[in-house]
């Protein structure tokens, strides 16, 4: 278990805010409605086989349900929040947050339609276990998954801003250099990051971005320590961004970094 002592402090809990405008269905009354996001959210998980539950006798599912909820007045539209079914993910398996935002995804597409202008993700980096030497394949696995994006239309590729915030703990900033390089290096087809757009300034940050909308016990908040670049996504949607997520959290981890990651993703 490479996860270090300082790590063990945090939960491991996924945290996703949907940022946008979402619409309400014109035969869903959003008063009269027998379901909300965290209703929702548990029957998809569930049926996914993503939801884990106390009851089970057996291992199974990704995580367990926490809390949700909707906003049709914005500028959040949709949230969610679990915690991984156990402390440490699989040796070689990435953060599942791809299913994650897959879930998050179908239940804001039962509310209503969403124009989604960021997506902000708490990423339980210190649960990404690399099973001893060598080290863990979850980097190959993303790669085999970009496979996905291979075909894609090339005019649906989207330009990005990305921020990872660390909060309290400054290492970020002294590996986001290294991390951003590594992304650079890897064969995949899914997001290329700009030459020399690293920077660790203020710059025009989102309040969203100075102030998470978790507290500060789940992820060594507040907000502080982070570093911001560009680049180009295969496409706008939630299943690329759920992929950049764990891809990011995997670099973020083997570069040093134990302790979890606040990323927001900007068009």
């Amino acid at each position: 278990m490479s996860v270090s002592h300082e790590s063990t402090m945090y939960e491991s809990t996924m945290f996703a805010a949907l940022y946008g405008e979402l619409t309400a269905h014109p035969w869903r009354d959003p008063q009269a409605a027998s379901s909300d996001a965290y209703s929702l959210f548990v029957a998809r998980s569930s049926a996914m086989g993503w939801l884990a539950t106390a009851a089970e006798a057996a291992p199974g599912g990704l995580w367990g349900m926490n809390d949700a909820g909707q906003d049709l007045t914005g500028p959040r539209a949709a949230w969610f929040q679990v915690s991984l079914a156990e402390p440490l993910v699989p040796a070689g398996h990435p953060l599942p947050v791809q299913p994650f935002l897959a879930c998050a995804g179908d239940v804001t597409a039962r509310i209503g339609a969403l124009h989604l202008r960021a997506v902000q993700l708490l990423l339980p980096v210190q649960a990404l276990d690399t099973g001893g030497e060598p080290p863990a394949t979850a980097a190959l696995t993303l790669l085999e998954d970009a496979g996905w994006f291979a075909d894609r239309d090339p005019h649906r590729g989207s330009r990005v801003r990305v921020t990872l915030d660390g909060g309290q703990n400054p290492a970020v900033r002294s590996a986001a250099p290294a991390l951003v390089q590594w992304t650079r290096e890897l064969d995949q087809n899914v997001f290329s990051c700009d030459v020399s757009s690293l920077t660790h300034g203020e710059g025009a940050l989102d309040d969203f971005v100075r102030r998470p909308p978790v507290i500060d016990e789940l992820w060594n908040g507040p907000a502080e320590h982070r570093a911001t670049f560009d680049g180009t996504l295969a496409e706008w949607s939630l299943d690329a961004l759920g992929w950049l997520a764990a891809f990011l959290a995997e670099a973020g981890h083997r570069h040093g970094i134990d302790t979890p990651l606040m990323l927001t993703v900007t068009r």
